[in-house]
């Protein structure tokens, strides 16, 4: 594959689509990005900073952490919460 010269939906720039990212989002069965890349940062932060975080605590070690979702007791049909060190932790354990 050859690099793509795209256009940029948001800032209509053109970028630069490489052959390594376009076997990357090949293989992650993902479409062409629309966007640049300074457009996908801005907007990730944009969407990151209206995000609401909701406090909980760990059930592997019992911290305090917040969360991006409202957690559910699992008495009720929730899942257990993990802080991120734990979740990372145990991520890596199973990979």
């Amino acid at each position: 594959m050859a690099d793509q010269q795209l256009q940029c939906r948001d800032c209509g720039g053109s970028f630069t689509f490489t052959d390594g990212e376009q076997e990357f989002y090949a293989s992650k069965n993902l479409s062409a990005p629309q966007r640049c890349k300074d457009c996908r940062s801005k907007r990730k932060s944009e969407r990151l900073a209206t995000r609401q975080m909701h406090q909980a605590v760990c059930a592997k070690c019992g911290a305090q952490c917040e969360v991006p979702f409202k957690p559910r007791p699992v008495e009720e049909g929730g899942k257990p919460v993990l802080c991120k060190d734990c979740f990372f932790a145990e991520r890596q354990a199973q990979a």
